[in-house]
């Protein structure tokens, strides 16, 4: 049962923290395209670790558009409490998820082997 509360309260603050920082933040900072992939929150509510991905060529534009999301930490949780009808409103970390450039290295390096079929020998 209490995994199942945490599971929904993490979708509902991931899209909740979406909403917030596309709708009602207003920074010019936050230039290019981005997305709450994951949130994490503590079990007492008093923590919620928040993975950004920032999808960008411009490695500048993605530190600085990352950096804005992560100031605007202490205006998306006055937000949040304003919003959602919960006791305690996390403190908000938000931490870069890299889990996609990740994955596109290892498809890089899984294109380089090559496959030798031994049979034909």
């Amino acid at each position: 049962m209490k995994e199942k509360r945490e599971k929904r309260l993490n979708s509902e603050f991931q899209r909740e923290i979406y909403d917030i920082l596309k709708n009602r933040v207003k920074n010019p900072e936050i230039s290019e395209m981005f997305s709450i992939t994951e949130v994490d929150v503590s079990n007492d509510l008093s923590h919620a670790k928040v993975f950004v991905s920032v999808f960008s060529t411009d490695k500048a534009k993605s530190e600085s558009t990352f950096n804005a999301i992560k100031d605007s930490a202490k205006a998306v949780r006055s937000e949040l409490g304003k919003r959602m009808r919960i006791r305690t409103v996390p403190e908000l970390h938000f931490t870069l998820d890299t889990a996609e450039e990740y994955g596109r290295k290892i498809d890089a390096i899984l294109g380089k082997i090559t496959y030798s079929d031994s049979s034909e020998d």
